[in-house]
Order: structure tokens, then sequence, then C-alpha cells
């Protein structure tokens, strides 16, 4: 038996290495995907979200309301961003998911103070994601002490006493007991189906391709588009056995409520189902193999679950993450499914997200149909 050689080792080395350099779209998976955690995780991903958008009903422009609605925004929580609109009006921005807290001012705040009425100030938390609003509401118990003390001066000092001359009034909506498991278990229906819809369709064409299968494919007279609904239907169906069982342990085992349409839900679950596995077929064709697919699958999830709003605050990450988080189909449809879930959203409601996701479905299936059509070719 001939010794070890270290010649022949090295060539081995060499040749493995240039192998490597020509599967250019595996290379650049091994470089692309530590950059964009690292890029993620060190720039984007923010457990503690400020300026949180916040509308503010009031009948009256005082000094002490607008101390009061200043003092929110110094703590660089709140954001004003809609006032002198009605209950009504709020509660619609709050439930649409446009502003996270809601802000009510008594009529006569300013003469109830000064009666020693101790007026309450109602403050109503979209308590969906609890951790977006914990950090906020822990912020407003340490404003209220403080809120008025420069107003609570000369003929008024007898109302700067150790005790606020007012009180505030915490109501989270949607989520009351702040259990994160109402936030999560709807968001898995999303991350789940995102993950298993876009790898099971691209690596089924991908499989077709390497056994050889898919010249057979190509030389009958189906068409791309009915090729790609006939690749994409069956996993529709499997994807939906997939939501029963997540639905049936959000009911049994977790006791996640429904308070929305459940055919509402279904509807938009299959239209996300779809878009996903347009993904899927996209991908297959441009993958040479399987490891190519798993690869480009686990490129798209990765964003699409650091950046969705799922894992973290979706207001907490900078601008041009949240820009990004906009164009993919998860971020609509964590809105959607916890709007339904949670909130009991009508169709109506749910339109905002929904035109995004049929966007998206279109681009992706126009790419896929042309990336077939030159695979044909």
């Amino acid at each position: 038996m001939s010794t070890f050689s270290w010649n022949r080792t090295v060539a081995i080395f060499l040749k493995e290495f240039q192998q490597m350099l020509r599967d250019r779209l595996t290379f650049a998976m091994v470089i692309g995907v530590p950059i964009i955690q690292l890029i993620l995780f060190g720039y984007a991903i923010n457990t503690d979200p400020k300026n949180l958008p916040t509308a503010v009903v009031t009948s009256e422009s005082s000094n002490f309301s607008q101390s009061f609605i200043t003092a929110l925004e110094n703590t660089g929580y709140f954001k004003v961003t809609a006032v002198g609109i009605s209950e009504r009006e709020a509660e619609a921005l709050e439930s649409r998911g446009y502003v996270q807290f809601i802000v009510v001012i008594p009529p006569d705040f300013t003469k109830k103070i000064i009666r020693r009425e101790y007026p309450a100030i109602l403050v109503s938390a979209d308590a969906t994601d609890p951790s977006a609003a914990g950090n906020a509401i822990s912020a407003l118990n340490l404003v209220i002490p403080q809120a008025l003390s420069h107003d609570l001066v000369g003929p008024l000092n007898y109302l700067n006493q150790s005790a606020p001359p007012f009180e505030v009034r915490v109501h989270k909506r949607y989520n009351p007991e702040g259990l994160s498991k109402y936030n999560i278990v709807p968001g898995l229906i999303g991350t789940i189906l995102t993950m298993t819809m876009v790898m099971l369709t691209s690596l089924a064409m991908t499989r077709e391709r390497e056994r050889g299968t898919m010249e057979n494919l190509l030389a009958t007279p189906v068409r791309p588009l009915e090729v790609m609904c006939g690749k994409i239907l069956p996993y529709v169906v499997i994807g939906y056995i997939q939501l029963f069982v997540v639905l049936a342990a959000a009911k049994f085992l977790f006791d996640v409520p429904m308070y929305g349409s459940f055919i509402l839900l279904i509807l938009m679950i299959g239209l996300f189902m779809i878009a996903n596995l347009g993904v899927g077929f996209t991908f297959s064709t441009l993958a040479k193999n399987q490891l190519q697919a798993m690869q480009m699958t686990f490129f798209f999830f990765l964003p699409s679950m650091l950046l969705s709003g799922f894992m973290f605050p979706f207001r907490a990450m900078p601008v041009w993450a949240q820009n990004l988080g906009e164009v993919l189909p998860l971020t609509h449809f964590l809105r959607i499914v916890r709007g339904i879930m949670l909130k009991g959203l009508s169709v109506d409601y749910v339109l905002t997200d929904l035109w995004p996701m049929l966007a998206f479905l279109a681009v992706v299936s126009l790419i896929a149909l042309k990336r077939y059509k030159q695979t044909l070719d």
C-alpha cells in the first residue's frame, strides 16, 4: 500500500476548489447568506421599537393636554400621527394597524384637574404583539408623575403633590393578558407555509430535471402555464392539510381565539400559498440541482422570517428594512391572519394587505413563465 501523498491531496483539493468556483450559484449562497445574516441581525433587528404611531382623541387644546402629549413624545416611544379625530376613527386606525396606541383625553380635562376630580386618560394599546407595546407602556408609567410638573406652578402649586392630579388607564386590546402565543401561533401558519411551499415546489421541478423526466414532460403538448398550475395545485392541497393541523393546535392546545370569518381566512391563505408556490417554481427554473434549490429556499426564507414581523416587532426595524419587508408576502399575510383571528377584521379591512400579495404573485408568475419558456428552448 502506498504511503500518504501530499501532492495527490493537494491535487484533489485544487480540483474540488475549482469545481466549487464553477458552481457560481452555490458559491454566491456561501458568501451571500452570512452577509445577509450580519446585516439583518446587526442593523435591522431591534426588540425595542420607538416612535410608535399614536392617535390622540381630545376635545380641548389646553396647556395640560398639550403637556401630556409632549411628555409622551419625549419618551421616544410615542409619535402622534393623528390628532383631532373621533374615537371611532381612531379605533378604525388601530384595528387596521395604522396606529399602535390611542390616547383619549376626556372632555373638560383642565377643569377636572383644577377641581381635584382626578380625570382619567384612556390609553388603548394594540397588544397583538406584546413585545411591541410592552416597553412603551412601561415608559408611560414613568411619564405620569412628571407630565404636568411645569404647569402646576404659582396658584396651581397646590396640585403639584406626591400623587399626580390625573390617572392613566391602559387598555390592551386584542390580547389583554399579553400572551405571546396569540401572536406567535397565527404567525406560524405563514412561516410554515412559506418554508414548505417554496421548498416542495422547487425540489419537485428540479428533481425531474435531475432524473431526466423533464424531457418527457417537454415532449408533451402541455403549455407552460398548464405545467405551472399542474405542479402548484397538488401542493395547495398539502398546504391546506398543514393549515388545518396548525389551526387545530391553535384551538385545542393553545386556545387562540378566532374572531373573524373562517372562510375569509381560508381564502387569504390560499392566495398566500399560491404566491409562495410561484416563488418555488421560479427557483426550480434557476437551480441546476436539488442542493441549489434548497439553498435558494433558505435564501428566501431567512429574510421573510426576520423582516416580516414574525420574530421581531416590525416597527422596531429601520425604514430601509421595513421597505424590504413590505415586498415580502409573509409580512402582509401576518397582518391579515392576525387581523382576522385576533381582531375579527372583515374583507374591507384586509384589502390594504391583499393587493401587495396579488402584485407579488403576478410578478413571480410572469418571471416563472418566462424562465420556463427559456427552459423549453
